[in-house]
């Protein structure tokens, strides 16, 4: 049977490198996708079991006291801390998305798919204990893992790898939040500040989300949402603008309580007690209780609150509705909400906080329906109110994952509110700009120029663009038949040159043949004139297409230590069309930076400065001087004004060699024109000796201010 890494080699010479990446990227999906299901199946039984065997989650119950609901929450916090403990203790800590943004940006793309799966498994427990937590982020952690442990298994580059990794992603949330294209967009976006998405990943994790969407809805039925009812909202009317004004900023200031509320609880309280870390969930847990004693909403982990909120059927049928206590008990819960996520989270049980983020937009979407309401009664109509639900749940997620784009296409997908889009982008951006900077997702840069998984993007970018028979030299002055004897290969090599030979029978490439096996024959007494090219030649020699880009052709240089590649024809005929060689590629690399410094300095001309600075520190790397030696950029002495360096003899008369001359426009001249007359906007580059015991008395040379 052959092995991963054997298909893969195949697969590389058959199939285009866009080509892998979807196909992987779908194998992905599926696994995620039944992993999705799987987590899901878990989350509803789990939840019926324990948390929904004493309290009504969806209901608007408050002040109801349970020894369940006071200690189930620490028992799965408890239960949490002890499997990670005793399964994967040296696992890194974080939540689902700084799993993924620390992979991606520091990990070369390496997620091992030990901790996302204990983490997701002790989720389920924490969630149906009823801790404040969110299914989405332990799935976006394994789904990261599964794209990961694809890359490893199939040995993909590092940014294959790193693209899988977001596949996988894009995958997991693309299912569990039932939103095929804003799962994509939101793996692709979370790894940065700014609204910026990871473009290389897109159209594979786009692939794998819609497979893993598939797989998902296929156990759990199509057609669903999970805000029934909020396909039929509508944005009718400028005016309906004004609410959605005012939410927008709500739910950025929302972000930046919920930020602060992880903040304290995990790098303040939770340290403050000096727990083992194993228990110190159970403690959170304990505080997670107590809070759902008052409001059991907090232990809500699939938005049932939030459906019954939107429909109507949390409020009482017939008669008035007395709309100040919903505007105290959504303001309650969207506040306790974040407190009881501190709790949970912040004493480092396994969860997410996507899920809670939606669950708080939601109520503070409530919240300001039904405060317009109460203040201005019959002004705001139902429809309205319910949008600003969806909306809010928008506006959080925004703020708090710093994913304003995925947001609206999240939420737009999760509730099937289409007819939301316009309010929707109003509050997501508006929401974005005032909580930003409190985002949840440590592990995030600001933008793709700060990660070094993109150092080398315009070195990547440029040999992508190339192709193997662009660069590959078509007439190999090194060629032999397979029956040439050795004295004639060795007639060909020239001192200091390490040739390779290209043994060619007709038009075929049979083999090639180095300067390393000549040299172990030669070494034979009494061989070196029996031998021909064929007893020496390497048979099958990894070989190119012409059609490849010379980023994937790379590759196989490091991983055969090769110094040229014989490139063949791909219409199976293995008819050989040239070589392409190391060098080559470097002295092209080479040609086409050195051009582009050019451009830069063009373009921007204040960057001059820096070239001057850069071209001295060679000059200074060169020189070499010792200890008791520095290079200065001095004027030039008035006594040298008009006379060349020769005539005036700067070692002597001033104490200095120079060894450059900086011109006007801030090219150097290097070595110096000793013969040219010197002027006085002329800059000297020069080294001056250092004093080992400088003494105010000590008369100094003549050589002018420095600059």
């Amino acid at each position: 049977m052959l092995s991963a890494r054997t298909t893969l080699v195949r697969l590389r010479k058959r199939v285009p490198a866009w080509g892998r990446l979807l196909l992987l990227g779908a194998m992905a999906g599926v696994v995620s996708g039944l992993a999705s299901a799987g987590f899901e199946w878990g989350l509803v039984h789990g939840s019926d079991m324990l948390a929904g065997r004493f309290t009504h989650l969806g209901a608007a119950g408050i002040l109801k006291f349970h020894w369940g609901v006071l200690l189930l929450p620490a028992l799965g916090g408890l239960a949490s801390g002890v499997a990670v403990r005793l399964l994967c203790a040296n696992a890194p800590t974080g939540q689902g998305t700084d799993l993924l943004a620390r992979a991606f940006h520091h990990d070369m793309g390496r997620l091992p798919l030990r901790a996302p799966l204990v983490k997701a498994a002790a989720a389920i427990g924490v969630i149906s204990c009823g801790g404040s937590a969110g299914p989405e982020g332990p799935i976006a952690a394994l789904g990261a893992g599964i794209g990961s442990t694809f890359g490893r298994v199939f040995g993909v580059t590092p940014r294959e790898r790193r693209i899988l990794l977001i596949a996988g992603c894009g995958a997991g949330i693309g299912a569990i939040f039932q939103c095929p294209l804003g799962g994509a967009l939101f793996a692709a976006s979370v790894l940065y500040r700014e609204p910026e998405f990871e473009a290389d990943a897109i159209v594979p994790a786009v692939v794998a989300s819609v497979v893993g969407y598939s797989t998902f809805m296929t156990f759990w039925g199509f057609g669903g949402h999970m805000l029934p009812g909020a396909e039929s909202l509508v944005f009718s009317s400028p005016v309906e603008l004004l609410p959605y004004a005012v939410l927008g900023p709500l739910c950025g200031g929302l972000s930046i309580f919920f930020y602060l509320c992880l903040r304290y609880i995990g790098q303040r309280l939770v340290p403050w007690t000096r727990l083992p870390i194993w228990f110190a969930p159970a403690l959170g847990g304990l505080g997670t209780g107590l809070l759902a004693c008052a409001l059991p909403q907090v232990m809500d982990g699939r938005y049932l609150f939030i459906q019954n909120a939107m429909d109507g059927s949390l409020f009482p049928s017939g008669g008035d509705v007395f709309w100040w206590r919903w505007v105290a008990l959504f303001g309650a819960v969207m506040v306790v909400k974040c407190v009881a996520t501190g709790f949970t989270l912040g004493s480092g049980a396994s969860g997410g906080v996507l899920g809670p983020s939606v669950f708080i937009g939601g109520a503070a979407g409530a919240f300001l329906g039904a405060l317009c309401e109460a203040v201005y009664p019959g002004t705001f109509p139902e429809p309205l109110r319910a949008s600003l639900i969806p909306v809010g749940m928008g506006g959080v997620l925004a703020a708090s994952m710093r994913t304003p784009l995925a947001a609206i296409v999240m939420i737009t997908e999760m509730t099937g509110s289409h007819g939301l889009i316009p309010p929707l982008m109003v509050v997501c951006i508006s929401a974005y700009v005032v909580g930003k900077r409190w985002g949840l997702n440590h592990e995030q840069v600001r933008s793709s120029a700060e990660s070094p998984a993109h150092a080398g993007d315009a070195i990547i970018h440029l040999l992508e663009s190339w192709r193997v028979e662009e660069l590959m030299e078509r007439n190999w002055a090194l060629t032999t038949s397979p029956g040439a004897p050795l004295s004639e290969l060795i007639e060909h090599i020239k001192f200091g040159t390490t040739p390779v030979f290209a043994v060619v029978e007709g038009e075929k490439l049979v083999g090639l043949v180095s300067v390393a096996d000549i040299h172990q024959i030669v070494e034979e007494p009494g061989l070196a004139d029996a031998v021909i090219a064929m007893d020496l030649m390497t048979e099958r020699p990894a070989t190119v297409y012409g059609d490849e880009d010379v980023y994937q052709v790379l590759n196989e240089f490091k991983q055969g230590k090769h110094d040229v590649l014989p490139v063949v024809s791909r219409d199976g005929t293995g008819k050989w069309v040239g070589m392409l060689t190391r060098e080559r590629v470097f002295q092209s690399v080479r040609r086409r930076i050195r051009e582009n410094q050019r451009h830069v300095l063009r373009e921007h001309e204040a960057l001059g400065a820096i070239e001057q600075q850069g071209q001295l520190q060679e000059l200074v790397v060169s020189v070499s001087p010792s200890e008791k030696h520095q290079v200065q950029r001095l004027f030039v002495p008035l006594q040298a004004v008009g006379r060349s360096l020769r005539d005036t003899d700067f070692r002597n008369a001033f104490g200095v060699q120079v060894i450059a001359v900086e011109q006007p426009d801030g090219s150097i001249q290097c070595p110096p024109d000793i013969d040219v007359p010197l002027e006085t906007d002329q800059r000297l580059i020069a080294v001056v000796q250092r004093q080992e015991t400088p003494d105010p008395n000590t008369p100094r040379p003549q050589t002018g201010p420095k600059q």
